[in-house]
C-alpha cells in the first residue's frame, strides 16, 4: 500500500471556504477518479504559524502504478482548480510513504 500525502499551508483569509470546498468539491472529485482506496483529512494543533491553518490529506493507494496513473491522467486538472481559486493564499507539498504496517480499528 501507498500513502500520498499532500501538506497544505493556508491564510486564514481562506481557510473555512477552502476547507468548505475541500470537502465538498475537491476531495470528492479526488476520490471518483477510482485511483484512491480512502483517505484521511487532518488539521496541525499547535504550529508556530498564527497567521496560518495547516491541513494534510492523506489518500491511500494500492500501489505505485495507481499513484503514477493519477498523476499523470487527474492531477494536472485537480491541481489547477485549486491553484486558479485560492492563487497566492496557500502553499503546498507532496510526499509519497510506503506503508509498512498498519492496524486501524473502528471507533466505538
Amino acid at each position: 500500500m501507498v500513502l500520498y500525502n499532500v501538506t497544505v499551508t493556508l491564510d486564514l483569509s481562506i481557510h473555512e471556504d477552502w476547507l468548505r470546498w475541500m470537502l465538498d468539491t475537491h476531495i470528492p472529485d479526488v476520490m471518483i477518479t477510482g485511483m484512491f482506496i480512502s483517505y484521511r483529512m487532518s488539521r496541525l494543533i499547535g504550529h508556530e504559524h498564527s497567521d496560518a491553518e495547516i491541513y494534510t490529506i492523506q489518500y491511500l493507494l494500492k500501489d505505485l502504478e495507481h499513484l503514477t496513473r493519477y498523476q499523470q491522467e487527474f492531477a494536472p486538472d485537480l491541481q489547477r482548480q485549486v491553484r486558479e481559486r485560492y492563487e497566492g493564499k496557500f502553499e503546498v507539498f507532496r510526499t509519497v510513504m510506503e506503508v509498512v504496517d498498519s492496524n486501524e480499528m473502528p471507533m466505538r
